[in-house]
């Protein structure tokens, strides 16, 4: 039988903790078990490796496409019977199409499979076989081959860390209080020791054709036994062999072999399982709450380990303990326990603003998060007292702001003052008279930088403030200076990104052209990878994509040639430096895969 209408599911999550409560004791229904952390150090592991992966990529800042994931994941949990760890879900902002699942129930989509288009359905047997390989403790048949790929990482995180003392200079900090920025070495370093255990355990998932097909079996039984149809999984693959190309240089292929016998037996499997009726709402509720509260006891008691997770120079929440609050308030996001992790999320943004001058901080962003917070909470519970605390904090923070206006004001008419002040400004007072003219000196300040994508951003803003007819070519405004400005810096840009956007506007014709000229002459040439990743995330299907992608693999083949270079002369920080290059704005080129691959073989051979 076929599950209930949508709307049924997603209004689920609006009850109160107290509503949930009131259910279990009219019907008789039990609550939800315990969910005991059965192995806390390979836990502990597990969400150190998940946080690195969360940093690393990001999480995907939309809470409709978050709470979507976990709505459906938590669904398909609740009926695998599994609870030697609590489930989390989460979205990594990413491109890449893929999905993988750490030891201990981190489960992760990235935003380029639910690119895809994937329907409730196909999504509740691919996240059904992620759940697999956590209950059927898969992880356990790699756990040799991930010692040596950890200690891998391990060693070149130190090599790089001595190899970084070398290149640090003597301290140096600016005449504003500013620190230098970091070496490369240091910044290789850095990169190693953060994504080493992420790229690792991601690696380890090339799990066996055993293994994966008996996550597709009961992947489909999860998702089944949870009222989605099975046969999805079989139109899941199909959905990503046309649109991913099946090669391991791509995603979800390098995760997961090819599935040509994979497909026919999803199509058997599906003819011969039932979709049955979705659980009460009451009960998977009431697993949320469950997973949650094994979530936060955990956060409340860690180990000295994964306290010190973070830099120790660092007050903010270490990044594995930030991983957890996140994942407990994605687990189940109404109630008292909720609300706290929203207070202290907030006021830990607070505090941080409230240690910078008092010109400089970002009240436009703090407020702005206030607001997000108090528009979820009133979706959730309108009634909740926590709306009262909120709205009392943000109206003070508003307040502080208002003070400072006229102060603002003042510096910008003596004409001095830093760029983190008119950052500052534009966020806090985007409807000031001022903004236009402040838009126009960030776009000259961050011109004058080399930071081209924000100026352009920046002079757009200022120009932007005038209709196109009203702006005189000689005049003085801001409109009309920012204009100038942006024909001014189109023969000198080099941000290919960018130069798309000024070609694609239409106020001015000519600045368009010139954009185009500029973009056509570098698309097949430019020597910054970083730019022609940045055109290829914000332009996937722009005019010069493919001379892009294609300058793209030479320029990662040039720097593995580089990285090969450096091996043979023995300078590990380099030659890692340059193979972080590539895996990072090339992931998808040959280059990244044969750097994949030699790694894979090398593991495979010690």
């Amino acid at each position: 039988m076929k599950r209930a209408h949508e709307s049924s599911r997603t209004g689920s999550v609006t009850r109160s903790a107290i509503a949930v409560a009131l259910a279990l004791i009219l019907t008789g229904a039990n609550a939800a078990p315990a969910i005991e952390i059965a192995n806390p150090a390979l836990f502990e592991k597990s969400v150190a490796a998940a946080a690195e992966a969360a940093n690393q990529y990001g999480l995907l800042d939309d809470p409709e496409v978050q709470e979507r994931v976990n709505r459906i994941g938590y669904e398909v949990a609740y009926h695998a019977n599994f609870d030697r760890y609590p489930f989390t879900f989460a979205v990594v902002d990413t491109p890449i199409p893929n999905a993988f699942a750490l030891p201990a129930g981190q489960i992760f989509v990235t935003k380029g499979m639910l690119d895809l288009g994937l329907s409730d359905d196909m999504l509740a047997t691919l996240l059904g076989h992620e759940i697999a390989h956590v209950t059927s403790e898969h992880f356990l048949k790699q756990k040799k081959r991930a010692a040596r790929l950890n200690m891998w990482s391990s060693l070149l995180g130190v090599g790089l860390l001595a190899a970084s003392a070398s290149d640090r200079d003597d301290g140096y900090v600016g005449p504003y209080g500013y620190t230098r920025d970091q070496s490369p070495t240091e910044a290789a370093a850095q990169a190693v020791l953060v994504g080493g255990m992420a790229i690792t355990e991601l690696v380890m998932r090339s799990y066996s054709r055993e293994h994966e097909d008996e996550s597709d079996e009961e992947g489909q039984r999860f998702a089944a036994a949870a009222g989605y149809d099975p046969n999805a999984l079989s139109l899941l693959m199909a959905k990503m062999g046309e649109r991913i190309p099946q090669s391991k240089a791509y995603g979800y292929w390098q995760t997961h072999p090819f599935f040509d016998s994979r497909v026919q037996a999803a199509t058997a499997r599906g003819r011969y399982l039932a979709t049955l009726d979705a659980a009460p709402g009451e009960e998977i509720e009431a697993y949320r709450q469950a997973t949650q509260k094994s979530l936060l006891d955990f956060a409340a008691n860690p180990s000295k380990r994964l306290k010190r997770a973070g830099p120790p120079e660092s007050t903010s929440v270490p990044p594995a303990l930030r991983f957890l609050n996140t994942m407990a308030l994605n687990a189940w996001p109404a109630g008292q326990a909720a609300e706290s992790l929203r207070l202290e999320r907030l006021h830990e943004l607070r505090d941080r603003e409230l240690e910078r001058l008092a010109t400089s901080r970002d009240y436009g962003s703090l407020t702005a998060a206030y607001r997000h917070a108090m528009e979820t909470v009133r979706a959730l519970e309108p009634d909740s007292p926590f709306l009262a605390v909120l709205s009392q904090e943000l109206a003070e923070l508003r307040r502080q702001s208002e003070e400072l206006y006229g102060q603002s004001i003042g510096i910008l008419d003596r004409g001095v003052f830093e760029t983190p002040f008119l950052e500052a400004f534009l966020s806090n007072y985007p409807d000031s008279p001022r903004a236009s003219k402040v838009a126009l000196l960030l776009g000259t300040a961050y011109s004058r930088l080399g930071r081209e994508t924000d100026a352009v951003e920046n002079f757009l803003k200022a120009w932007e403030s005038e209709p196109a007819g009203e702006i005189a070519e000689d005049g003085d405004s801001p409109a009309a200076a920012a204009q100038r400005g942006l024909h001014n810096l189109t023969p000198v840009l080099t941000r290919l990104g960018s130069l798309q956007h000024l070609a694609l506007q239409e106020r001015d014709p000519e600045l368009g052209e010139r954009a185009e000229d500029r973009l056509r002459k570098l698309a097949g040439s430019y020597d910054d990878i970083t730019s022609g990743s940045e055109y290829l995330e914000r332009f996937p299907d722009g005019p010069h994509a493919d001379e892009v992608e294609e300058r793209l693999n030479q320029l990662a083949d040039l720097l593995y040639k580089e990285m090969v270079i450096y091996q043979d002369l023995g300078d590990a920080a380099k030659a890692i430096a340059r193979a972080n290059q590539i895996l990072t704005h090339a992931p998808l080129s040959p280059t990244a895969r044969r750097l994949s691959d030699e790694r894979l073989e090398e593991e495979l051979d010690a």
